[in-house]
C-alpha cells in the first residue's frame, strides 16, 4: 500500500463534472485538490476534432464501451452505454450539443423540494460557465471556460427547419433562450472548430497550479471511513494501491454508472445487495444505484437526392481531402460539426405546457451508431422522448471494481413512454413529408414506407431503438427516504462525502445533458467552498 499524501478535497473523476470541481476549488490557491481519473490524458486527436466522436465509440483506449443488461422491452436486445474514459470524460467523446433543458425542469426540481435548484438558482451557474459567441445577455453568460458556438448554415438543415414550420411548428434560434420549443439549429461546445471539453475548457489552464494534483490512469476502489465520516479514498495505479487522505472533503464525479458503483464498492448502498457480494454494508441507502434515467431514441434513415450529405464527403477520396484541407485551413466544413447539425423541439399533442420530444437532424447515415458510413447518400432525423417514465439501475456485479455494473435501463417499460414514442415518430413522419424537406428524399429506408400503424411504430422501436447517451438520476438529490443526496449534494447519513454529476438529477432534464452536469458541478463548487469559509461549530 502507498501513500497518496493528504488534500483538502479529493475529486473522484476528471468527467464532466470533475474537472470543473478541480478547478474551481483550486483556483483561490489555498486549498489542496487531488483529482483521480480512471482515463489516461486526452491525446487522441479525434477527440479534438468535433465529427471525431464517431471514431470514438468503440474505443476502449477512451470509451468504457458499457452496454445494459437485455432489455426486456427491446426482445431481449443489449444497448451500447458509451462513456468517456479519459480526461474530460463523456465532454471528450460526446455530440458536443449544447442544450439546457426547460426552465420548467428546474423549476420541477425545486418543487420536488430541493431549495435552491430552481431555474434563477441555477441560471447564473449556467452563465458564468458560458464563453458564448453571441455574446452576453440575460441567460447567457460570456468569458467563461466552455466555449458555445454557432454552426455553418446547410442547405438540407434549412429544409428540415423549413418543412418544420409548414407542419406547424415555429423556427427558433436559440433552444436556450426564453422558450425552448421549435427548430433550429443546435448550438456546439466548440470554438474555431476544436472541441471544447470540460478537460480543455475548464482543467488545462489549472494544471501548472501547485495545489492542484491529477493522477490518470488511476481506477478508483472504494470510498475510506472513519466511524460516518469519508476520509479518503483507495485507488489502482501502474499496479499499486493507493490511498489518499482528505482533510476536508470527498466529491465523486463518476457520472451515473461510477458513482453509484463506487459507492456500493464502499458499503454504501441496498444492503442486499452488498451482502451478495461480500461487501460489508457500512452505510444502507436503498436509493444508491435505484431511478436510473436515459433517453430513448429511435432514427428515421433517408437516402438523399442530392450529393451534399457526409456520406458523400467519406466515400470520395477527393472530397475527404477536401474536408481535410477545410478544416485545417479555415476550421470548417464537415470535420467540424456535432451529433446533431440542426432539430428541435416538439409537443406532440399542442395543449401540452411545453415539448415533450426532441429531433436530431443529422447529415450521415450508417448500419448503426459508429459503424462505417453508408456509401450512399443519406441524412437521419431521430427522435426521443424528452421525459420517460421508465426506471432502472445500476448495480454491482462483484466486489471487483474492474467489473462493469449491470446496467438495466428498461426502456419502453412505462405504457406512457410507449405512448410517447409513437406519437413521436408520427410527428417526425409529418414534418420529414413536408415539401421542403421532401425534394430531397429519394427513400425513407428505416422505418420505411410500410410501417404505417401505432403497432408498427412502436415493434420498429423495440426492435432498432436505442439511447440518446444521457443516463441519470442513479445517485438522486431529494428529501426523501430513497434520495442519495441533500440539496447540498451531501450523501446523506454520511459526513465528508458528496456526489456531483448528472446521476444527482432529480429527473431528467428535456435535452442533451452535458450543460446542465456542468452547471451542476459550478453550484457543487460554489457551495463547498461557502460551507470551507463557515467556522467549524457551524458547518
Amino acid at each position: 500500500m502507498q501513500d497518496g499524501n493528504s488534500f483538502d478535497y479529493i475529486v473522484v473523476g476528471a468527467g464532466s463534472a470533475g474537472c470543473v470541481l478541480a478547478e474551481r476549488l483550486s483556483a483561490s490557491g489555498r486549498h489542496r485538490v487531488l483529482l483521480i481519473e480512471a482515463g489516461g490524458r486526452d491525446r487522441n486527436i479525434w477527440i479534438h476534432i468535433p465529427l471525431g466522436y464517431g471514431k470514438l465509440f468503440t474505443d476502449a483506449r477512451v470509451n468504457w464501451l458499457y452496454q445494459t443488461e437485455p432489455e426486456p422491452e427491446l426482445k431481449g436486445r443489449r444497448v451500447i452505454q458509451p462513456r468517456g474514459k479519459v480526461l474530460g470524460g463523456s465532454s471528450s467523446i460526446n455530440g458536443l450539443l449544447y442544450v439546457r433543458g426547460q426552465r420548467e425542469d428546474f423549476d420541477h426540481w425545486r418543487q420536488l423540494g430541493n431549495a435552491g435548484w430552481s431555474f434563477d438558482d441555477v441560471l447564473p451557474y449556467f452563465r458564468q460557465a458560458e464563453d458564448q459567441q453571441r455574446g452576453a445577455d440575460d441567460l447567457h453568460g460570456a468569458g467563461g471556460p466552455l466555449c458555445v458556438s454557432d454552426v455553418e448554415p446547410h442547405p438540407l438543415c434549412e429544409a428540415f427547419i423549413a418543412a418544420s414550420e409548414q407542419a406547424g411548428f415555429p423556427r427558433n434560434d436559440d433552444f436556450n433562450g426564453p422558450t425552448q420549443e421549435g427548430a433550429g439549429y443546435y448550438q456546439l461546445t466548440a470554438r474555431n472548430g476544436r472541441r471544447c471539453s470540460t478537460a480543455r475548457g475548464y482543467l488545462k489552464p489549472a494544471l501548472k497550479r501547485p495545489n492542484l494534483k491529477v493522477v490518470s490512469e488511476a481506477l478508483a476502489t472504494r470510498i475510506l471511513f472513519d466511524g460516518k465520516r469519508a476520509v479518503g479514498v483507495e485507488y489502482r495505479h501502474h499496479g499499486m494501491l493507493v490511498q489518499a487522505r482528505a482533510a476536508g472533503e470527498i466529491v465523486l464525479c463518476g457520472g451515473a454508472f461510477n458513482s453509484p458503483q463506487i459507492l456500493q464498492l464502499s458499503g454504501v448502498g441496498p444492503g442486499d445487495l452488498l451482502k451478495s457480494h461480500g461487501i460489508e454494508v457500512r452505510h444502507e441507502m436503498p436509493g444508491v444505484g435505484a431511478d436510473l434515467q436515459d433517453h430513448f431514441q429511435t432514427r428515421f434513415q433517408y437516402r438523399c437526392t442530392e450529393r451534399i450529405t457526409v456520406n458523400d464527403t467519406m466515400a470520395s477520396f477527393t472530397r475527404q481531402v477536401g474536408a481535410a484541407l477545410n478544416y485545417a485551413i479555415n476550421r470548417k466544413g464537415p470535420l467540424s460539426i456535432g451529433a446533431g447539425y440542426a432539430g428541435g423541439f416538439f409537443k406532440t399533442d399542442p395543449s401540452l405546457a411545453s415539448p415533450d420530444v426532441q429531433i436530431h437532424f443529422i447529415l450521415f447515415t450508417a448500419e448503426s451508431v459508429g459503424q462505417k458510413l453508408h456509401p450512399f447518400p443519406g441524412f437521419l432525423a431521430s427522435i426521443c422522448q424528452l421525459r420517460p417514465h421508465s426506471r432502472g439501475t445500476v448495480h454491482i456485479k462483484s466486489a471487483n471494481p474492474e467489473e462493469a455494473p449491470a446496467i438495466q435501463a428498461n426502456y419502453l417499460s412505462a405504457a406512457f413512454d410507449r405512448d410517447v414514442m409513437v406519437a413521436g415518430m408520427k410527428l417526425t413522419r409529418k414534418i420529414m413529408s413536408q415539401p421542403a424537406i421532401a425534394r430531397y428524399v429519394a427513400e425513407e429506408m428505416n422505418p420505411g414506407p410500410s410501417v404505417m400503424s401505432d403497432e408498427q411504430f412502436l415493434a420498429f422501436a423495440r426492435d432498432k431503438g436505442t439511447t440518446v447517451f444521457h443516463p441519470v438520476s442513479t445517485c438522486r438529490m431529494g428529501p426523501d427516504a430513497n434520495a442519495v443526496v441533500d440539496e447540498r449534494l451531501r450523501v446523506r447519513g454520511l459526513d465528508g462525502l458528496r456526489v456531483a454529476d448528472g446521476s444527482i438529477m432529480p429527473s431528467l432534464v428535456s435535452g442533451n445533458t452535458n450543460a446542465a452536469i456542468i452547471m451542476i458541478a459550478e453550484k457543487a463548487a460554489a457551495m463547498m467552498l461557502k460551507d470551507a469559509m463557515r467556522p467549524a461549530a457551524a458547518a
